[in-house]
């Protein structure tokens, strides 16, 4: 095994799913059905046991993910301290949040970060938002932007940057969808939805769902990432409930082409931050970092 092993199979420790696993680690499912099946041949037992619905890991599959956590903390100290080569900061510091955070959050930040810690390189990736934890939980990522989830884990530490609503945004362009949307009482039911696949937006849409009685929805649609929901609404393929920080930050083409019909005044805004894990907190670029939040 090598370190890309243990990425991996971190990763689908920590997501329970092969294809979430090998979309975030860039790999096709094949792949990395392959390369766990590898590891476990080397190491004569199974760890993960699989149906169609659920992958949940064995006794020896929990003794290597804690393997698998110290060992890359462990490689993730040693490069930090090996990077210290005078009283300057340097080393790299690995980033992850989504497009839209890049724009209206993540600037200001690095600007107070690198005016103090010039040598410090920055590598920033961007993704669905949702993804961000888990980013974080299998050390693809040092610090993420994410919205707080309902259930924090215990091993990660979290710093608000701000309270996040909700708004109900659809086609500007006259279609049918738009039709059904502005209408006086608009009955919700006949409307298509495009949703978030997962985290905190789709929870509190869940719930918008449930209040307002709606057991059935019409869903077009449910996209990874809420910067390709507001271009198909634009489009006219459906309504959505998305962060009002990604209608702000979304070019002004698209943003032209739709109508916010307002916040959602039943649905409470979402929390976003900053998280890592807080067994690393002591390593000198993220606790420099964490101190700039």
């Amino acid at each position: 095994m090598d370190l890309r092993d243990l990425k991996l199979f971190l990763h689908l420790a920590e997501s329970r799913h092969f294809g979430r696993t090998a979309r975030a680690m860039h790999v096709s499912p094949s792949t990395l059905s392959r390369q766990i099946q590898r590891i476990e041949e080397e190491l004569g037992q199974f760890l993960f046991l699989r149906d169609n619905r659920t992958v949940t890991l064995t006794e020896a599959g929990e003794q290597l993910r804690q393997f698998a956590q110290q060992t890359l903390l462990q490689y993730q100290q040693m490069r930090h301290t090996l990077a210290q080569h005078g009283p300057s900061l340097s080393g790299e510091l690995h980033l992850f949040c989504s497009v839209t955070a890049a724009y209206s959050h993540l600037p200001p930040i690095l600007d107070r970060f690198r005016a103090e810690h010039p040598l410090v390189e920055i590598k920033l990736t961007t993704g669905d938002a949702a993804d961000a934890v888990e980013k974080v939980q299998s050390a693809e990522a040092d610090l993420a932007i994410a919205g707080r989830p309902e259930n924090l884990p215990a091993s990660i530490d979290f710093i608000p940057l701000g309270l996040i609503p909700l708004i109900l945004i659809a086609p500007a362009l006259p279609c049918p969808v738009r039709t059904l949307a502005t209408e006086e009482n608009p009955d919700w039911s006949q409307v298509p939805f495009i949703l978030p696949e997962q985290g905190p937006a789709r929870q509190r849409i869940d719930l918008w769902l449930r209040r307002e009685r709606i057991s059935a929805p019409q869903i077009y649609a449910t996209v990874s990432g809420h910067e390709a929901i507001v271009s198909m609404v634009a489009l006219g393929c459906g309504i959505a409930l998305l962060p009002d920080v990604v209608l702000e930050n979304s070019p002004e083409p698209v943003r032209n082409r739709i109508l916010d019909l307002g916040h959602a005044a039943s649905v409470a805004p979402f929390e976003l931050g900053v998280c890592v894990q807080k067994q690393r907190l002591s390593e000198p670029p993220i606790a420099a970092f964490w101190s700039i939040l």
